[in-house]
């Protein structure tokens, strides 16, 4: 699942490409909006709110996609060849002079009114790379329900939108907390623990990787995701993982996280 630093940096290639001119080129393919003709709007804009992509058109119109775990959206120039995939996994295509922005794998695209976004956004939680982010609100959300795990809390869209599993993980060990301890064992610390989420975010917004250690170079660049049977790079202990859910392997470190794990 794409972390919300990666869909922020998404939202703003669309915006430089397109923002400002009329589609020459609009293709919608699924069955819902096969036949929406978007020829001729301009593009007002795309913007991203956690880890959904709202590009707004003139007469009211807005396309709501989200990548989920493999979706993208790849821009090309003129006579540039396509590459993002097979023509069958194309289900967007907006082209304007110069540029032609197509979406591969997209399991949402929505066309509806712009005055109806709320109905798409609107169950989000505050955003971490957008203006009404508040560590406050997002902790008080957190806390909500604190025998909730503190992974799939923090993963929960409702409570701060833009979380993937990479920084899920890395929270929960900033926190010394294993993914499957509860929320109440956080409560002390879960403002600041909001607070770092949208410090490594925003700091991450403009480049790829989704560091979280001092070192971003490649294998030290995150404290224990994707360090299985490997060192800890605090203490040296071997980090171990298991499956969170079907999609997400969760890892922790038995000796700087405590709280329950899988048997």
């Amino acid at each position: 699942m794409p972390e919300g630093d990666s869909v922020h940096r998404v939202a703003g290639q669309l915006d430089r490409a397109l923002t400002g001119r009329p589609l020459i080129t609009a293709e919608l393919r699924v069955p819902a909006h096969a036949t929406a003709d978007l020829t001729g709007r301009r593009v007002l804009g795309t913007v991203p709110r956690g880890k959904h992509l709202l590009t707004r058109f003139d007469g009211g119109l807005t396309l709501h996609t989200h990548l989920r775990m493999d979706g993208r959206w790849a821009l090309y120039g003129p006579g540039e060849r396509w590459t993002g995939g097979a023509g069958h996994q194309i289900r967007a295509v907006l082209g304007v002079e110069g540029r032609t922005a197509v979406g591969y794998r997209l399991p949402v695209v929505q066309l509806l009114r712009t005055t109806e976004e709320q109905t798409v956004v609107g169950h989000l939680g505050p955003d971490l790379l957008g203006p009404d982010w508040d560590a406050a609100e997002a902790a008080r959300r957190l806390a909500a329900d604190p025998e909730r795990p503190l992974g799939a809390a923090l993963l929960d869209q409702r409570n701060l939108a833009g979380i993937g599993n990479i920084y899920a993980n890395e929270l929960c060990f900033l926190a010394g907390l294993t993914p499957w301890a509860p929320v109440a064992d956080a409560l002390p610390v879960l403002e600041r623990l909001a607070a770092r989420a949208h410090q490594l975010l925003d700091a991450n917004k403009e480049r790829p990787g989704h560091p979280t250690t001092p070192d971003p170079r490649p294998g030290r660049q995150n404290w224990v995701y994707g360090r299985a049977r490997r060192p800890c790079l605090r203490c040296g202990t071997t980090v171990r993982t298991a499956q969170h859910d079907r999609d997400r392997p969760a890892y922790w470190c038995p000796h700087c996280q405590r709280g329950p794990t899988p048997r």
